[in-house]
């Protein structure tokens, strides 16, 4: 079925007060509620990041991935999707590369230092204050989930127990008669992302009723997707949506993403209150390495719903 264009809801986060707590953040988070729950996803504006860091961040990337390949081969990590992603045949316009504990400016630059044999200095500033900055969002993104789901006393726990990567992605347009997919339909795996991209359009979001819709946000706006790892961990109380990225056009598109992963060794397990007779237990408890390790092996990758092959109740 093809993709239409149709607007995710768009939330406001530039005027909040998380101290206060005022009627504008209560009816935030009923919107981020609804959301999530219907669309798992939505487009958000936060005027925290400037335009001119935004503008920093792509100019870097564009200098990244323009280095040979060789040297972006380097990005290496024991950790499942957290290093360098291309040369696929199924998806030939799509390479990524991934950056761990971005809020440390040593592990950014030691990152830029294997890109880069001079260094980057300034990819890796733009960088760091960008993931630095956009997490804040993640945390009032999260904590606003928790607090309208009666879970208030979970939100110091539920954010300390993730850490955060940051992955930069390139979508080359299609040549000739190159397929237009850049990313086959998927679930993020994590608690939750948030999406950056130029002004090249591409991702696609399936709604709970089957339907392909474009995604076409504002220059200046982030998109905010659960991921399974927060689905599981609210009991299903939260949507987490499959999407891809469809190639059009002659400009290739790039974007940033700032992904919360649970720890390793984090046991993701659903809260005694989320679970009753209306909301039976749908997953046990998992270590999400593990779930990863599982998810890209071949019994993963060919499960339709690895989650629930791997621990559906």
């Amino acid at each position: 079925m093809g993709s239409e264009t149709i607007k995710l809801p768009f939330i406001n986060f530039s005027e909040l007060d998380q101290e206060s707590q005022t009627s504008n953040w209560e009816s935030v988070k009923d919107k981020v509620k609804f959301a999530l729950q219907e669309f798992g996803c939505f487009e958000a504006t936060f005027d925290q990041i400037s335009q001119n860091l935004r503008n920093s961040v792509f100019v870097g990337l564009k200098q990244l991935f323009d280095l040979p390949l060789q040297n972006k081969l380097r990005n290496r990590s024991n950790k499942p999707y957290h290093g360098y992603v291309g040369q696929y045949a199924m998806v030939p316009l799509y390479e990524s590369l991934g950056i761990d504990s971005p809020h440390d400016l040593g592990s950014i630059e030691s990152f830029t230092n294997l890109m880069w044999s001079e260094g980057n200095p300034d990819f890796s500033k733009s960088i760091q204050s960008f993931s630095q900055q956009l997490s804040e969002l993640d945390q009032i993104v999260r904590k606003m989930v928790l607090e309208s789901l009666g879970l208030e006393k979970y939100i110091d726990e539920h954010i300390e127990s993730s850490n955060y990567l940051v992955r930069v992605q390139k979508y080359d347009f299609p040549k000739g008669h190159e397929a237009e997919l850049g990313l086959t339909s998927h679930t993020d795996k994590n608690f939750l992302t948030i999406l950056y991209q130029n002004e090249v359009n591409g991702l696609e979001v399936l709604t709970k009723d089957g339907q392909w819709i474009t995604v076409d946000p504002s220059p200046n706006s982030f998109i905010v997707m659960i991921g399974e790892a927060f689905h599981a961990w609210t009991n299903g109380r939260l949507h987490s949506a499959y999407h891809r990225v469809t190639m059009k056009g002659s400009v290739a598109r790039y974007s940033i993403g700032l992904f919360s992963v649970p720890k390793e060794g984090y046991i993701v397990k659903a809260p005694e209150e989320m679970v009753d007779e209306e909301h039976p237990l749908l997953f046990k408890p998992f270590d999400h390495v593990k779930f990863l390790d599982f998810y890209y092996s071949e019994a993963g990758q060919r499960s339709p719903a690895a989650l629930k092959a791997y621990c559906g109740v």
